[in-house]
C-alpha cells in the first residue's frame, strides 16, 4: 500500500507539473488574438479614472460578502490591486456581481472591462475571450472529516461523493480506481452525504471546498490536488484592447514574481 501511494504521489505531482507547463506555453499563444470588439480601451479607462470588474460575490474564499455586506476575497484583492497599477487608487473600481452564466457574456458585450471571477481558462473559451496569465492554479482535491483518511491511499476502496455529470469524476477514477463513487446534485447533498456516513470524502474544485472547511471547520482538505485548472482574467479581444491586456498581464507577472498572489492565497486559506 506504501507503494502504491508513492506511486500515486509522483504521478499526482508529473501531472500538475506538466499540465502547469502546458497551459503556460498555450496561454501565450492565445492572449491577443481575434478580432471581437468589446470593452473600454486602456486610454479611456484612465481618462474616466476607474476600472469596472465582474466578480463573484457567493463564492468564498474567492470573492465573497462579509458580515456587513462589503465585498472581499482573492479576487476583489486582485481587482483592487489592478485597479491601483491601472489607474492609481486600488478604490478605483466599481465591482459588478456576475452569474457564472454570465462571467463571459458581461465582458462580450462591454458591460465590464473584464471579469475576475473564477473563470478557468480554457481552449474552447480562448476562442471568444483573451485570458490573462493565472492568477491562481485551482483544480480538484477531496475534502473529509474522518479522522483516519490522511492521506489520497486512504481512501482507495472508501465510498467518495461526487456532482453527477462532473468532469470530476474521470479525476478520482484515474487515481482512484476501485473507490466507490457517489453521485450528488449539490454540495450540500454532499455534506448530507458525509454527515450520514453514506460518503467518506467529497471530490471537487479546491477553491470551493476551501470556503467548505472555512465554514465547518471539523473538515480538511486531503493535500493531493487531482488536476491542475488554471484560474485567469476574463479581457475582450481585439487589437483595440492590446494595451489593456498587455498592461493586466505584466501587473499580474509582478505579482506572481514578488509573491504578493501566493501571499494573498494563504491569506485566504487556499491551498
Amino acid at each position: 500500500m506504501h507503494n502504491r501511494c508513492n506511486r500515486w504521489q509522483v504521478i499526482s505531482r508529473l501531472h500538475l507539473v506538466l499540465s502547469a507547463i502546458i497551459f503556460w506555453i498555450s496561454c501565450f499563444s492565445i492572449v491577443g488574438t481575434g478580432f471581437t470588439a468589446s470593452a473600454a480601451e486602456m486610454p479611456e479607462i484612465q481618462q474616466r479614472g476607474y476600472l469596472t470588474v465582474a466578480v463573484k460575490d457567493n463564492l468564498r474564499p474567492l470573492g465573497f460578502r462579509d458580515t456587513n455586506g462589503n465585498l472581499q476575497g482573492l479576487e476583489i484583492d486582485l481587482a483592487q490591486r489592478l485597479a491601483l497599477d491601472l489607474v492609481g487608487k486600488a478604490d478605483a473600481v466599481k465591482l459588478q456581481p456576475v452569474a457564472n452564466r454570465d462571467r463571459l457574456s458581461v465582458v462580450l458585450d462591454k458591460k465590464v472591462d473584464f471579469a475576475i471571477a473564477r473563470v478557468t481558462a480554457t481552449e474552447s473559451r480562448s476562442r471568444i475571450v483573451s485570458f490573462s496569465v493565472p492568477y491562481y492554479l485551482d483544480g480538484t482535491v477531496l475534502v473529509t472529516k474522518d479522522a483516519s483518511v490522511k492521506k489520497l491511499s486512504d481512501l482507495a476502496k472508501q465510498k467518495i461523493a461526487v456532482l453527477n455529470n462532473s468532469s470530476t469524476i474521470a479525476k478520482v477514477r484515474f487515481y482512484l480506481p476501485n473507490a466507490e463513487l457517489v453521485g450528488v446534485n449539490s454540495y450540500h447533498e454532499a455534506r448530507e452525504q458525509i454527515e450520514s456516513n453514506t460518503a467518506v470524502a467529497f471530490a471537487a474544485d479546491a477553491t470551493v471546498l476551501s470556503g467548505w472547511v472555512q465554514q465547518y471547520p471539523e473538515y480538511r482538505l486531503l493535500p493531493t490536488k487531482l488536476s491542475t485548472e488554471p484560474l485567469s482574467v476574463v479581457m475582450p479581444k481585439g487589437l483595440q484592447s492590446d494595451e489593456l491586456r498587455r498592461n493586466v498581464n505584466q501587473a499580474i507577472a509582478r505579482y506572481l514574481e514578488q509573491g504578493w498572489l501566493q501571499q494573498r492565497s494563504q491569506y485566504w486559506g487556499l491551498p
